[in-house]
C-alpha cells in the first residue's frame, strides 16, 4: 500500500488546506472565532485523518478516519456556501473550492472501498 502522503486525495487536500488559511484571511475580523476557525479546522482535518487513520493497526480503523476525513469534505463545502452567501467570497472561488472539495470527496470514497476489500 502507497504512503498516504503519496496519496493523490491528500495531496489535493494538503493544497486545499492551505488554500482555505489563505482566503481566510480576507474575511471580516468578527469571523476569528466563528467562521475562520471552523474552515481552518474543517480543512486540517482532512489530511490530519488520512495520515492519523494510515498509522492505525489496521485497514477497518483507517477506512473509520477515512469517513471522517470525508465527512469533513461535506463540512466545508457547507461553510464555503455560507462564505459565498455572507459575502466573503466571490462566486468563482466558491465554484472553484466547492469543485476541489467534491473531487476530494470522490478520491476518499474510493479509498474507504479498497481499504474494504480483502
Amino acid at each position: 500500500m502507497k504512503k498516504v502522503e503519496d496519496l493523490d486525495g491528500f495531496k489535493l487536500s494538503h493544497s486545499l488546506c492551505q488554500r482555505i488559511y489563505n482566503l481566510t484571511k480576507k474575511f471580516p475580523p468578527e469571523e476569528r472565532f466563528g467562521l475562520i476557525v471552523q474552515m481552518r479546522r474543517s480543512a486540517y482535518s482532512i489530511p490530519m485523518n488520512l495520515i492519523e487513520g494510515s498509522y492505525r493497526l489496521n485497514r477497518k480503523e483507517y477506512r473509520q478516519f477515512v469517513g471522517i476525513a470525508r465527512g469533513s469534505s461535506g463540512e466545508m463545502m457547507y461553510q464555503l456556501l455560507l462564505s459565498r452567501d455572507l459575502g466573503y467570497i466571490s462566486d468563482e472561488e466558491h465554484k472553484f473550492s466547492k469543485g476541489e472539495y467534491e473531487r476530494v470527496a470522490k478520491m476518499l470514497t474510493k479509498l474507504a472501498t479498497s481499504l474494504n476489500e480483502n
